[in-house]
């Protein structure tokens, strides 16, 4: 008796936490205040980090995070970061319909597939965020989105390890 109580919980003892299901919208949302870190640089090269925990979440598990979810994060994402009002609600419910497609449509995901979606999805919503800044004036070439890019793409498998240590966590294993 005393053994089994100083002991670790075995598997059939443990369970999932309390907020399960709102932990990966939760996370998403304060990876979304990332960029806000007191970083100074004259091009911004800071990854969108709620858009990768949340394509890394939607590419892990498909079942956590609601289609519908992509506008409330997409909103605080712009709301927090200062983009238009509406900038990442589309890029995130763009991304997530098309996931849900794609998901219909492959049998089976690798991690390099779901690398090189995420590189695709990831490089649209940079040149998607560029068109808007020179719809909007900001007139820069689009070199100058590259290194955001890139880093954003090599930092994608961050975000999924990131999203599997989490989903590791709030299931209890």
């Amino acid at each position: 008796m005393v053994r089994f109580a100083l002991g670790r919980p075995n598997a059939l003892e443990r369970r999932p936490k309390r907020l399960a299901r709102a932990i990966p919208a939760l996370s998403v949302g304060i990876a979304s205040l990332l960029p806000l870190a007191p970083i100074v640089a004259e091009v911004g090269w800071m990854p969108d980090t709620g858009l990768l925990l949340l394509l890394a979440w939607r590419l892990l598990r498909g079942d956590v995070i609601p289609a519908w979810w992509a506008a409330p994060l997409g909103l605080w994402n712009d709301l927090v970061l200062g983009h238009p009002i509406g900038l990442s609600v589309v890029i995130f419910t763009g991304s997530m319909v098309l996931l849900d497609l794609l998901d219909r449509r492959t049998m089976w995901r690798d991690y390099w597939l779901e690398w090189l979606l995420a590189a695709a999805l990831i490089v649209v919503a940079e040149v998607v965020r560029w068109q808007v800044d020179g719809a909007m004036g900001a007139r820069y070439p689009l070199v100058t989105i590259l290194p955001a890019s890139a880093i954003s793409v090599l930092t994608f498998p961050l975000a999924a390890w990131a999203a599997s240590r989490i989903d590791h966590w709030r299931l209890g294993r």
